[in-house]
């Protein structure tokens, strides 16, 4: 293996599963509320701005509505193929989607501002891998990674997989001009 080796890796789902969730999205605007953050390894009740900048809908991890079944069908093949590349992830413990995850949209000027990983305490200790879906094209609105010196472009359909551990420190780009959205969650252990 490339001593290099950031453990990111792009996919790609049809562009319709995008169309269908950013819909989705829209469609169940009684239930958006506004992107928390964790402060100090615990879901924080306040809305800070400064760090995270967003709207979302949380979307429970049985939910079966045609459209989230359509993407997490697409996110199933996904995962196979980062395993059959990382095969050492198919021998520890059984993991899934075990937790709620999000549709999030960001204004222009919005987005995670602040450097974070998604394994930071106690209450995300059970966090594998982060799945993200971009669901619209922003030139300017990818993710940049701290350690690993890369930025993913935001291109409508890729999904990025990566572990959850500070090793992948990251934060949104803040797009002035375009707005974003992405489907983001966690791959748990059971």
């Amino acid at each position: 293996m490339n001593k290099n080796e950031n453990f990111i890796r792009e996919y790609f789902v049809e562009e319709k599963i995008c169309d269908d969730l950013i819909d989705y999205y829209k469609k169940n605007s009684e239930k958006i509320t506004e992107g928390n953050v964790e402060h100090y390894n615990i879901i924080a009740d306040e809305i800070d701005k400064e760090i995270k900048d967003c709207s979302q809908l949380t979307i429970h991890f049985n939910n079966t509505d045609q459209q989230i079944y359509n993407y997490r069908i697409a996110l199933d093949k996904i995962l196979t193929s980062y395993i059959k590349e990382f095969k050492q992830v198919d021998s520890i413990a059984k993991f899934n989607i075990t937790t709620n995850f999000n549709i999030q949209h960001y204004k222009s000027g919005g987005g995670f501002k602040k450097w974070h990983c998604e394994r930071g305490g106690k209450s995300t200790m059970s966090r594998l891998l982060v799945f993200m879906t971009y669901l619209n094209d922003v030139d300017d609105g990818g993710t940049d990674f701290l350690y690993q010196n890369l930025t993913t472009q935001a291109k409508k359909g890729k999904t990025i997989i990566w572990p959850a551990e500070w090793t992948h420190t990251h934060k949104g780009q803040i797009s002035e001009k375009k707005e974003k959205y992405i489907v983001t969650g966690w791959y748990n252990f059971i």
